[in-house]
């Protein structure tokens, strides 16, 4: 048994919590900065980490008090030290070892993708090794095979935008604001799929994304109709953009768990909140027989929860970081080891 203190700040969500053995939820504070970046269109790095600063402090302290847990209380402190903005990671990361050091607590260096996934295995304890995990974000898409908490290996990924940045670009074209998923997904309901042909990138079979075409076809297709002075439908110009994302990630999901001979599949990252992709990729599962599970919404976006919940299993592991622990802002999942202190 162990009470896990986790710190995230790798993007725009300054989160603190309190999780017990790994799964026990106590505490789950998020700040968010959605606000603050709405007003330039995406998040600033400068901005973001200026916002980490001013909210550190309290949402630590807010998190215990939610918790109701003690300093004398917490086994472990884990923090997110990679990937993600290097100035943000560093306002996370230095509280995290502040405090761990003021009060002689073990430090747990945790992979933020990495969490992410098991974020799966944490909501859902008997969900089977291996699992096939579609991690698809604002800044990343990939297919990760999962043996274990520090067996991830990588199977295809993104050549150019994620999945998510061609939603927010996407958004943005059509005047929507930031972020994009969340109001795309919700006018697609209201669209017809089909009213648009965008094209779908199926690179002749490999397990790997690209969505700079998808977002491209989009932008000649606003610019034609104002060439020629005729409305488009804004639902169905949504709705036939998220059919063509959901289509290429559902698909080469479904190919890599058959490849891989893996029949429990998983989605994480902020996309995996999209109401079409959890159905599709639901519906596809138990056609085959499959499992498929995802993370409940809360463990979707950026949060702390998951980081205490992957540090929990590293902690039991004693999977140690020294306080020479860095900020790594591009950092593969095989790379995730790297946060353990060696000898």
């Amino acid at each position: 048994m162990a009470t896990i203190l986790a710190v995230e700040t790798s993007c725009d969500e300054t989160s603190v919590a309190v999780v017990k053995d790994g799964a026990e939820v106590l505490s789950n504070i998020i700040a968010s900065q959605i606000d603050l970046h709405q007003l330039y269109g995406g998040v600033v790095p400068e901005v973001a980490s200026r916002a980490h600063m001013e909210a550190i402090g309290a949402t630590l302290e807010t998190a215990l008090t939610e918790a109701n847990v003690a300093w004398s209380d917490v086994d472990a402190v884990a923090t997110t030290f990679g990937p993600g903005l290097q100035g943000a990671l560093l306002v996370g990361l230095m509280a995290a070892k502040g405090a761990a050091w003021a009060r002689g607590i073990p430090l747990v260096g945790v992979h933020h993708l990495a969490a992410h996934i098991w974020a799966n295995k944490m909501a859902h304890p008997d969900l089977p090794l291996p699992f096939l995990c579609l991690l698809v974000s604002g800044g990343h898409t990939s297919l990760v095979r999962v043996d274990g908490p520090e067996q991830f290996t990588t199977l295809g990924e993104t050549r150019d935008d994620a999945a998510g940045e061609a939603y927010d670009k996407t958004a943005r074209l059509l005047g929507l604001g930031y972020p994009g998923g969340p109001v795309i997904d919700k006018l697609a309901k209201e669209g017809n799929p089909s009213a648009y042909d965008f094209p779908r990138a199926w690179l002749d079979g490999a397990p790997d994304f690209s969505f700079s075409g998808l977002k491209t076809a989009v932008s000649r297709l606003l610019e034609k109709s104002n060439a020629a002075g005729m409305p488009i439908s804004i639902p169905d110009v949504c709705a036939s953009f998220q059919r063509a994302v959901v289509d290429v990630l559902v698909t080469k999901t479904i190919q890599a768990a058959e490849r891989e001979g893996i029949e429990a599949i998983a989605v994480a990252g902020g996309v995996a909140a999209n109401r079409e992709l959890r159905e599709r990729l639901s519906a596809e599962a138990e056609k085959r027989g499959w499992r498929f599970v995802a993370p409940p919404m809360s463990l979707c976006t950026d949060n702390a929860a998951m980081i205490a919940g992957l540090g929990y299993e590293l902690f039991k592991r004693g999977r140690l970081s020294g306080m020479d622990l860095g900020a790594i802002s591009r950092l593969p999942l095989e790379k995730l080891g790297v946060a353990a202190k060696q000898g």
